[in-house]
């Protein structure tokens, strides 16, 4: 029976003893480890690159929503304040006082012997400024109040002159315009009244005055 040598046995078995080495084994799976984990590192870092780039978008969006919100705020505040004032121009409008009114208020007053000499209208506004929204509370328009007096300047040349001034006032009283206009605590004051007087062969006469204060109308 012939023998057989292998010459390469003592290399072989040494080869697969290093093949076997459990230090080598450990090498290959720390490397595949360090392989996944770099791989998960980078997909994990690309997800939060995305996400970031999702909340960018989404904090622009709400910014712009932020805005356009703090426009429209700001919008309906002015249309606010501009319907105030409309309806403070429309509210003047249908109070403000009528010189037409006046006129045929005294026109329909007649007082024998006493005529009217001239006629003084004061008019005088004051306003009270108005002040902005602030803390969420409503914008207050400024107000205006209007401050009427008449003056009548007449010559009574009755035959007693200066005893025609209080039917004068009377009768102008009577008249629906003075009743809802004149002022109840002031009412209709005489002013002056002059010293009985003549010009040449005309009839003696005094010249009075009064005053009329009207409601005071914001």
């Amino acid at each position: 029976m012939p023998i057989r040598i292998n010459l390469l046995a003592e290399a072989l078995a040494a080869q697969d003893l290093r093949r076997r080495d459990p230090v080598k084994r450990t090498m290959f799976a720390g490397l595949l480890f360090v392989m996944l984990s770099l791989a998960w590192f980078s997909s994990t870092w690309l997800g939060g690159k995305i996400e970031e780039q999702k909340l960018n978008q989404i904090q622009a969006q709400a910014e712009t929503y932020t805005n356009k919100y703090a426009q429209v705020q700001d919008d309906s505040r002015k249309v606010g304040e501009l319907q105030q004032r409309i309806a403070a121009l429309d509210h003047f409008t249908a109070i403000r006082f009528l010189h037409g009114n006046l006129l045929n208020a005294i026109q329909q007053t007649y007082v024998p012997n006493v005529n009217l000499t001239r006629l003084h209208v004061d008019q005088i506004y004051t306003t009270i400024p108005g002040t902005p929204a602030k803390n969420n509370l409503p914008a207050r328009p400024p107000v205006n109040t209007e401050h009427v007096t008449v003056t009548f300047d007449a010559r009574d040349s009755g035959l007693n002159p200066g005893e025609e001034v209080q039917p004068f006032k009377d009768a102008l009283m009577a008249q629906n315009y003075f009743k809802t206009n004149i002022d109840p605590a002031a009412g209709i004051r005489l002013l002056n009244l002059s010293p009985v007087q003549t010009i040449g062969d005309s009839k003696p006469y005094v010249n009075f005055s009064l005053e009329c204060r009207f409601t005071t109308k914001p």
